[in-house]
């Protein structure tokens, strides 16, 4: 297997992942991402989806070294404005290094290729292509990656560890803000001024692709925008 950073295997480094993830359960955000940092140096990554900036905001208050944090961002093709938007004002203000990675294909390309709206005849698909793909080529120089991925946001996140191993990728997954709630979110949010999604106003609790997302209606879970309607929960990016 290839070498990782000190010569750690993936073996060596799911066994790091794995006890990481219990020895951190109970820490706080910024002392798991700065675990991170420790740990990984330059192959460590943030990635938004500039739902909200508040992981961008945490990794912003991380050092690595002299140089400031990568905060990795999939621009789909297919995103709300206000979430290009978000991007650019995180990219604007806070003390990070935005990378945004783009498909393989315009959507005028794939359009050629698979036909229109693709996004509503093979949703997994279109995911694969736009979102799946583009993050394991923008990844291949990381070996660990952090998500802001809550265990309250659905049943399908309720078991997702601080630290684990992402066994598809073979690199350490790091989910700072695993055990926060919404109310958490919220909080940090006002406390610190962190940008967030103007969407989030409106009636939409995940912001995704725009033709995938809609706002979502009162007792639902903050995914049920989300290709509603149909099974699929997840993009594929978590696995």
């Amino acid at each position: 297997m290839t070498t990782a950073q000190e010569g750690r295997t993936a073996e060596e480094l799911k066994s790091l992942a794995e006890q990481a993830g219990r020895e951190l359960e109970d820490a706080s955000a910024l002392e798991i991402l700065q675990w991170a940092v420790d740990t990984f140096g330059a192959k460590f990554c943030v990635t938004s989806s500039m739902e909200d900036a508040v992981v961008a905001h945490l990794a912003s208050r991380v050092r690595r070294g002299e140089s400031a944090l990568d905060v990795v961002f999939l621009d789909t093709g297919y995103h709300f404005p206000e979430t290009i938007g978000t991007r650019d004002a995180v990219e604007a203000v806070m003390d990070v290094n935005v990378i945004t990675l783009t498909p393989k294909q315009t959507v005028a390309e794939q359009d050629a290729e698979y036909g229109p709206k693709l996004h509503d005849r093979d949703p997994d698909l279109c995911c694969r292509l736009r979102k799946v793909q583009p993050l394991e080529e923008g990844l291949k120089d990381y070996q660990a990656w952090a998500t802001g991925l809550r265990r309250d946001e659905s049943p399908t996140r309720a078991n997702t560890p601080v630290v684990g191993w992402d066994a598809k990728r073979r690199k350490v997954k790091i989910s700072p803000i695993a055990r926060w709630t919404q109310d958490d979110v919220d909080a940090y949010v006002a406390e610190h001024g962190v940008l967030t999604n103007p969407l989030l106003m409106d009636g939409y609790a995940s912001v995704g692709c725009a033709p995938c997302t809609r706002r979502v209606l009162e007792g639902e879970d903050a995914r049920a925008g989300r290709w509603a309607g149909r099974a699929k929960t997840e993009c594929g990016l978590h696995g």
